[in-house]
């Protein structure tokens, strides 16, 4: 080892060197990445210091300059000290978006879904910058309207409520007249269709729930985005106009528009 290099130890035999500015750099781990990145972004707008953050959750300074540069990676029980002291979910720390726990999205701004005719409306209540596990709709179906689906991927579990009115649901050739309050669970990737028999509007929520998560790596084989995922699921063959966003891409059936 010579004094120009000085964080090399001498190996004995056909050893290797051992390289100690390694232990320096950023730990190579998506995970310990996305701590990092929320954790300066929670501190920040808190306009917190490192010293100031340290004092409210009990976790020296050092060690939150390692987190925070992604050259350590927390322990539970150090992120949940953190969480406490933030006063935030630890999940906020794992969230590849800026989320703290809570979001409340104004029925103003909510993403709609429009069918051809009119007379199947989809509302997302849930943000749809982000694929999840499961999802949560509003249905709206005019008196008389109906909307088939050839069925989703599979395992995908539909959990519908009726909220007004009266609903038809068939799964293959089964029919089910669910009226108010009436639940319905079933796998979706079965044909499928919700009718309206009444002469009023029948409103219902849905949960649709994935057998595993959709935000998969970028590089990974996956099916349409959740939002483009269940517009392609619900259209049957239909045409209505082009997509205003660019999350809801054409497939060889139909279009639809987030409205």
């Amino acid at each position: 080892m010579s004094a120009q290099d000085p964080v090399r130890f001498l190996a004995t035999g056909d050893e290797p060197a051992l390289d100690l500015s390694a232990l320096d750099s950023p730990i190579d781990d998506p995970i310990s990445e996305r701590v990092a990145q929320n954790l300066q972004r929670l501190r920040s707008k808190r306009h917190l210091s490192l010293d100031g953050l340290a004092r409210l959750c009990g976790v020296s300074r050092a060690m939150l300059a390692q987190i925070e540069s992604g050259r350590s990676v927390p322990s539970i029980k150090v992120l949940c000290k953190i969480a406490k002291g933030l006063k935030v979910s630890v999940a906020a720390f794992l969230e590849n978006r800026a989320f703290e726990g809570v979001e409340v999205l104004a029925a103003s701004k909510s993403k709609r879904l429009v069918s051809a005719n009119g007379t199947f409306v989809s509302r997302a209540l849930f943000p749809i910058d982000i694929a999840r596990h499961s999802e949560f709709f509003e249905l709206r179906v005019s008196a008389l309207g109906e909307e088939d689906s050839p069925g989703r991927g599979p395992g995908v579990q539909e959990n519908l409520v009726v909220a007004q009115g009266v609903l038809e649901i068939s799964v293959n050739d089964e029919r089910y007249l669910l009226s108010t309050g009436d639940s319905i669970l079933f796998y979706a990737d079965q044909p499928h269709r919700y009718r309206n028999p009444a002469d009023s509007e029948a409103v219902a929520y849905l949960v649709v729930t994935y057998p595993e998560r959709l935000d998969r790596p970028q590089n990974a084989k996956r099916p349409l985005n959740r939002a483009a995922f269940f517009i392609s699921q619900i259209s049957g063959s239909r045409r209505s106009r082009s997509c205003e966003l660019g999350m809801a891409r054409q497939n060889r059936f139909f279009k639809r528009s987030w409205l």
